[in-house]
Formats: structure tokens, sequence, C-alpha cells
């Protein structure tokens, strides 16, 4: 039992059996039970209450015998070594709220039978390794509300048979990889407002007896892949008031065998589907206060076990049919405070196992797809808080239970999805168009539209071939094997309709030219019944071949190539005529002429000759 809080520590006080003992023996307590100055002792419960007493130091006088003593609230700075010498027996020691800034080493020594221990709310900055040294049977430890900045290697190694510590609202920053080492009977740890920025996985992974862990108030933007690791034993997990928490890697809850898990005011957009899909044992799941819109199908389904899941105050627009299929132990959902407007029937796996559904502060449309709710409205817990219609007009505002049965076929109604304009469609184009296909629906509620290609498929809202918000198909720069028959359907609780278009791609001819980057939009709405008759009539002027964007783009090119040509002419002549002056420009040649009348051979008196050639 964790003693330390206050209102739990007044209990102790208010006990009008003691009051009735003191009137009775008065004589006998004070003579065998000395008490000290400025302090209140109930020998029956052996307790010594100095509270609130203004005291400056431990008082002198305490009996041996003492098993409970309260110091809390006093002007304590220091503990002192051996403060506590020759209180063997005592087995609770509150020091909370005294300003206490200093432990010296041994300050505990002798109480070795002393199982909680209360510093709460003082000015502590660090915990000494050795502080908590003689403490060997202590199972309670809370030093929160203090101004610790950092927990030291083997700061707890000799509380080996600890069972709770209590550390929130501290200046932590940092929290070494051992400093929770020899605490190997640790069950409970509670981590609240530090100044953390990441899990101190490492340190985590010493408490392998750790069974229940809150971190709250974190500055932690993401828990990532095996944060909290190795601790086969915890199953239950709190995550609170991580505002700057928007997404959980894939692997962060891996390995762990939680059957509860808690994941509230944060700042998550969706369910995290897939860190938590391997948690088979969990029971409880609690994700209240995150912006999550939807929940989608079929993707909790491995949670085999889950009975409860909290969604308070989210921002919850729906809950797709089938989200909840294959829990069959499932029996409490509170999605209270969000924006829902329906919750169908079949997003259970079944409505006979829910025991507790709570829809309150929800604008719910009171129509066929709430009837089942309503038919079960004496069975259901409702959690003391009744749903109420926000629409239609005619019941706005009306609780739940105000309803009788009579006349809930009356007033809980649907009228059937039905698709306007339903005459027939032949859309023909050329490839490389993009063709917008209109299919408009009505009921009550408004139904939603989808469409099934040639194929049977259902087409996605991405994609070359989508679906738009507004129900148009688009299929973009249409190709020959898009061509087919296209359905598009429309449906609500009430029913389905149906109506179907056939697209008709003609390859593309070389004679016409395909300039646009972007081809042209083609739409043809519902009522084109004559498009087939107009494909055949006779076809517009062909644009000119090149657009003046081409021609632009042409010239420029080709007055680039024109202007690079000259510029390397006229590089190669500068780099000639710079060696110019290094080469002989003239040849001078000495020659004999031959005989003009012998046939080859050379006579003395043969007279030699010489000219000058220039070299160009």
């Amino acid at each position: 039992m964790y003693l330390c809080d206050g209102p739990q520590r007044t209990a102790w006080l208010a006990v009008p059996v003691f009051l009735l003992m003191v009137g009775l023996q008065p004589c006998l307590a004070e003579s065998t039970w000395p008490c000290p100055a400025r302090c209140e002792c109930r020998p029956d419960v052996l307790e010594v209450n100095c509270s609130s007493r203004r005291l400056t130091s431990v008082p002198d006088g305490l009996s041996a015998e003492s098993q409970r003593l309260d110091l809390s609230r006093n002007r304590l700075k220091i503990v002192y070594d051996g403060q506590f010498v020759g209180l063997s027996r005592l087995q609770e020691l509150d020091l909370s709220e005294n300003g206490i800034s200093i432990i010296e080493m041994d300050a505990f020594r002798g109480l070795q039978g002393l199982r909680t221990l209360c510093l709460r709310g003082n000015r502590l900055k660090i915990l000494l390794v050795g502080v908590f040294a003689g403490l060997p049977s202590l199972r309670l430890l809370d030093i929160s509300e203090n101004e610790i900045l950092v927990f030291l290697d083997y700061t707890f190694r000799e509380l080996s048979n600890l069972r709770q510590l209590e550390t929130g609202e501290n200046d932590l920053v940092f929290i070494s990889h051992r400093a929770f080492s020899g605490l190997q009977s640790l069950q409970e740890l509670n981590l609240d407002r530090a100044n953390l920025t990441a899990v101190p996985s490492e340190a985590l992974s010493q408490l392998q007896s750790l069974s229940l862990l809150r971190l709250r108030r974190l500055n932690v933007s993401v828990l990532p892949n095996h944060a909290i690791r190795r601790l086969h034993r915890l199953r239950t997990l709190e995550i609170s008031h991580w505002p700057l928490l928007d997404s959980l890697s894939s692997n962060s809850l891996f390995g762990l065998n939680l059957t509860s898990l808690t994941i509230s005011n944060c700042n998550l957009t969706s369910i995290p589907y897939a860190p938590i899909r391997h948690l088979v044992y969990l029971r409880y799941l609690d994700l209240s206060y995150n912006p999550i819109s939807v929940v989608r199908a079929h993707l909790l389904g491995d949670l085999l076990r889950l009975q409860e899941l909290h969604l308070i105050g989210c921002s919850l627009v729906r809950i797709e049919p089938g989200a909840f299929r294959g829990l069959s132990q499932f029996h409490l959902l509170n999605v209270s405070s969000n924006r829902l407007r329906t919750l169908e029937e079949s997003v259970f796996h079944s409505v006979g196992n829910l025991e507790t559904l709570r829809l309150d502060g929800n604008p719910l449309a009171c129509d066929c797809r709430l009837l089942w709710v309503l038919r079960r409205r004496l069975r259901l817990n409702f959690d003391g808080r009744q749903p109420s219609c926000a629409s239609p007009e005619k019941v706005q505002g009306r609780l739940f239970r105000d309803f009788t049965e009579a006349v809930l076929p009356g007033l809980f109604t649907c009228r059937q999805a039905r698709i306007l304009d339903r005459k027939p469609q032949e859309v023909r184009v050329e490839e490389g168009s993009t063709v917008l296909i209109f299919c408009k629906a009505d009921g009550d509620p408004l139904p939603s539209v989808t469409w099934l290609t040639p194929h049977q498929t259902p087409l996605s809202p991405s994609g070359r071939i989508r679906v738009l918000a507004n129900g148009t198909l688009e299929v973009r720069y249409a190709q020959g094997q898009d061509s087919g028959t296209y359905l598009c359907v429309a449906s609500n609780a009430a029913g389905s309709d149906n109506f179907s278009v056939s697209l008709q791609v003609r390859g593309f001819s070389p004679l016409r030219n395909r300039t646009a980057f972007f081809p042209p939009e083609v739409g043809m709405p519902p009522t084109a019944s004559n498009s087939s008759s107009a494909s055949s009539s006779a076809q517009p002027p062909q644009p000119f071949p090149f657009d003046a964007k081409t021609l632009i783009i042409a010239m420029t090119m080709g007055f680039l190539s024109f202007l690079s040509s000259v510029v390397i002419c006229f590089v190669f002549m500068f780099f000639w005529s710079r060696g110019k002056g290094q080469i002989k420009h003239t040849a001078t040649i000495d020659f004999v002429p031959r005989n003009s009348v012998g046939g080859g051979g050379s006579g003395d008196g043969a007279e030699g000759g010489r000219f000058t050639m220039k070299l160009i």
C-alpha cells in the first residue's frame, strides 16, 4: 500500500477507537510508550506523528518499538549520518515536503526493517551512489517532486527488494544505462514530467521483473523501434501527455506481452495498427484524446483477446464496417465526445457480446443505421450517459431512452440509394486523352459511390484510373487496354443501385499529331446518349501541326547550334594564329639542270641553279 500520499497519511489520525482507548488507559499508555515533545504518539499502532511541527531536526526520545514515523511538512534540510540508528523496527518513514537538499551517506543505517520511504517534495538535486545502503527490506521509494537532474549508474543497486519506485516531477535530463541495475524485484515504475527527449531504453531493459510502467509528460516525438525491450513480464504500459508524439515505429512494442496499453493525450492521427498487431494478449486499449479520425476495417483482427477500446475525445468521423471483426471477446466501446453521425451494426463481430457502449457527445443522425442500438437500449449499458439524436429535426435532442418500441419503425428509417440520370452511356475517345465519367446518386443517408473495372475489381482514389471524391471516374492518358464496361455502384444502409458505362479507346492515328503535353480532358455527362453518332460525323479541321511553343523551341535550338559552330571556328583560328611566328614560311632549293643533249649524264660545264619557294 502506498502511504506517502496526504489523504492516506491523515487516515492514520482519524481513528475513534484510539480516542476511546486513550480515555480508558491514559496512564498506561504514557508509562509504557514514551513520546517525544511536540509529537503525537499512538501506541496501539506503534506510530509517531510529528508532521507540521516546524522541526529542524529529527526529535530525540523516539521509542525503539516505533513502526511508523511521520516527519513530513517540517523544516529539515539535511538528513545526517546515523540519525535513525536504534529504530530497527521502523517500517514506514515519511520525510516529504521538508526542503531536504542533502542526504549523507549511511543516513538510513540501522533501518533494516524499513519498507516505505517517502522523500517527495524536497530539493534533492542528485542522489549519491550508496545513499540507500542499509535498506534491504525497502518495498516503496518515493523521490518525486524534487529537482533531481540525473540518475547515475548503480544509484539504486542496494534496493534489491524494492517493488515500487516513484520518480515523477523531477528535472531529469539523463538516466544512465545502469541506473536501475540491482532492482531485480521492481514491479512498478512511474516516470512523470521529466525533461527527457528520448525513452531511456537501455536503463529500462535492466528491470526484468517490471510489470507496470507509466511514462507521462515526456518531450518525445516518436517511439522508435525496440524502445521498450527485454521487459517480458511487463503487462501494463501507460504513455500519456506526450504532445509531440505523433508516430510509433512498427517494432516499437515488439517483444512485449501487454494486457493493458494506454497511449492518450498525444498527437497520433491514426490507430497504430502495425505496432500493436502482435499484442495478442491485449485486453484493454485506450487511445483517448488523440486526433484520430477513422477506425479502419479489418485491421484489429489480430487482437483476439481485446475486450475494451476507449477512444474518448478524438476526432472520429467514421468507424468502418468490419472494424472489430474477429474480436469475439469485445464487450466495451467508449467513443464519447467525437464527431460520429452513426455506428453501424456491421462494425462489430457480434453485437450480442457488447455490454457497454458510450455514444454520448456525438452528433448522431437517428436513422435506420442506429435502429439496432435503439432496440437494445434496455440491455446495453450506456454508463449512465444516454445518447441523444442531433438529426433529423423531428427527433433532435431526444434521448434514446425516450423512444417507445412502437414508434421506432416509423422514425428510424432510411431511403435506398438511387443513381440519377440513368440514360445509357458509351464514351469513345482517342488514346492519350483524359476521360471524366460522372455518376450522381441520391439517398438517405447520402450513399457512397464506388466504381468497378471491367474485371470487377474496385477502383481506389489514387492511380491513373481513379475515383474522385465526388464519385466521378477519371481515366488519365487513356490506353487501348482501358476499354470495357465500368460499373458505378451507389450504396447506403437501405440498399444499393448500379449503372454501367462503356468506354472505347481508339488507337492513335499517325495522321493526327498528339501535340499537347497534357492531353485535354474529355468529360461525358450521363445524358450524352448520342455520342456514337457524333463520332461518325465530319471531323473538325486539324490544327496546325506545330504550335507557337514548339516553333520557339526549335528556332532557339537551331540558333544555339549555329552560334556554337561559329565560336568553335573562331577558337581554332585564334590558336592557329598564335603559333604562326614559330614556323618558317620560305624554302631555298639548289639544283643542277640536266644536259639538254646528252641523256642523263652531267657534264663538267654544267651550271647549277637556285630558287626560293614561299610556303603558305
